[in-house]
């Protein structure tokens, strides 16, 4: 945000106010086709107002189309709006040195490097093209245009090696696989032996969930959780959801509501 000494404020004791109006976006690239200085237009202000568009600014260029000498129109009347109670300013802001912008006899702008207030809003307008043939052949064919798709498929007669180059696999995925593989590998050990290695596992912890158990013993989950089920339970809530215990019978320690109900006794 700039400071207020940034802020050039020459433009307003040159400006008694300033029209804010919308334009359609087909007038303001018109408008981009003029060289500078030079007239787009002309406005009309009395009882009604209305901006008359240079004629040799309202052939649009449709390369490609067999309408190539579409005609924009020339007759833009003024609809006014009321400000609504709100205070609004114009500000430019340029970072090439001092320039001046003119439109016709209506609004002279001012700009210098920096930010400048141009004038505050003193009326505000929305400028609406005469519906003509003209429009309607312009309206059809901004309608062709905005179904065209955005993104075409185009068959390649060779790789292209300029850009990101495609690969047959990414690292990812051959993570993923290697993972399959190794997991497919696991070889059902026989049931005490699993068991001795459940044991042991719940000598040093409490709870497992059953991607620890399966990590621990190398077995296949399905062949786990058979051997799992006869010597634990599962918790399905509280503070240990979803992990694996050993049951009463088989614990080596006592649980919290065990010990309570010793010291009760």
């Amino acid at each position: 945000m700039a400071n207020k000494a940034d802020v050039n404020l020459t433009g307003v004791k040159q400006s008694k106010g300033v029209w804010l109006v919308k334009v359609p976006k087909y007038l303001s690239l018109q408008w981009d086709k003029a060289t500078e200085k030079r007239e787009v237009g002309k406005i009309t202000i009395g009882k009604y107002v209305c901006f008359s568009l240079n004629e040799d600014l309202t052939t649009l260029c449709t390369a490609g189309d067999k309408d190539a000498s579409l005609q924009v129109p020339r007759e833009h009347p003024f609809t006014m709006h009321t400000e609504g109670g709100q205070t609004m300013a114009i500000f430019s802001q340029s970072d090439t040195g001092q320039a001046s912008i003119q439109w016709s006899s209506w609004v002279t702008v001012f700009v210098v490097d920096g930010i400048s207030l141009e004038g505050m809003v003193v009326h505000r307008a929305e400028c609406r093209p005469v519906v003509n043939d003209d429009y309607m052949r312009l309206k059809k064919l901004q309608l062709k245009e905005s179904t065209k798709p955005q993104r075409l498929s185009q068959q390649l007669e060779k790789a292209v090696t300029t850009i990101f180059k495609p690969v047959a696999n990414h690292d990812f995925n051959l993570e993923h696989e290697k993972k399959k593989k190794s997991d497919g590998k696991m070889v059902r050990a026989e049931r005490q032996i699993v068991l001795d290695m459940l044991f042991s596992a719940f000598e040093k912890h409490q709870y497992y969930n059953i991607k620890d158990l399966v990590d621990i013993t190398k077995q296949p989950v399905t062949y786990l959780k058979e051997i799992v089920r006869e010597i634990g339970v599962y918790n399905s809530k509280g503070a240990h959801k979803s992990t694996w215990e050993l049951k009463p019978e088989y614990r080596h320690y006592q649980s919290a509501e065990e010990e309570e109900e010793m010291q009760t006794t």
